[in-house]
């Protein structure tokens, strides 16, 4: 239970600037990895259906637990391991994805159809399909890395608020705006973004390395 307390007392001590640093940095991530991906596609689908209302908030409540999970995780990592072995994965990961979304570019998915499921409320169908499609994704893997390096509660805020965001878009106007912005320009600044804060969390775990004295200094 040593993370829940760590968490908690980082609730407490929150300093507004750190939190709106953070929380953005979190908010821009999310927001450009999400934009186009399955689960904006899922709000598309179903809000050609159904009323747009139930189906943004069932995307919403999906997100939040999945965000929740995610930080709790996270801040779960940051107190078991050591700074320096955080600090390295997490530049690993991001790194992997940066370049997923540079090199990598299935516009497959673009077509994919989403089946509703009967006997279901479209809340929950919402709620349903979206918890299923993005359990594990790289947005997930991205808020557990990003809350085991910084602020949990304002990654949670910046990545669910982003997430939200792409709903909305998804559910209102989506297509709109997928047709006047390239989904490849779109992928590769997220991209970019990736490589730039793994390049911040692989010079981090240097720092950490040289404060545990494990490497020689310069």
């Amino acid at each position: 239970m040593e993370y829940l307390t760590a968490f908690i007392t980082q609730i407490s001590a929150l300093n507004f600037t750190e939190l709106l640093a953070t929380g953005g940095t979190s908010f821009a991530l999310i927001a450009a990895a999400e934009i186009g991906d399955k689960s904006q596609l899922v709000c598309m689908t179903l809000a050609s259906k159904h009323r747009p209302a139930p189906v943004l908030l069932g995307a919403i409540a999906a997100f939040a637990l999945l965000n929740t999970l995610a930080v709790v995780f996270g801040a779960a990592i940051a107190t078991w391991l050591p700074e320096y072995l955080v600090a390295a994965t997490v530049a690993l990961l991001f790194a992997a994805f940066g370049l997923h979304a540079l090199l990598n570019h299935d516009e497959d998915d673009d077509d994919e159809e989403i089946v509703e499921k009967s006997g279901h409320g479209i809340f929950f169908t919402t709620f349903l399909l979206i918890t299923v499609a993005e359990f594990g994704d790289k947005t997930q893997l991205a808020v557990v890395a990003f809350s085991s390096t910084a602020q949990p509660i304002a990654v949670w805020l910046g990545s669910t608020l982003a997430l939200a965001l792409t709903s909305a878009l998804g559910v209102l106007a989506g297509r709109t705006v997928l047709q006047k912005i390239p989904l490849s320009l779109l992928h590769k600044a997220s991209g970019v973004f990736f490589l730039i804060l793994s390049a911040i969390a692989a010079y981090k775990a240097y720092e950490s390395l040289l404060t545990a004295g494990l490497l020689p200094q310069l």
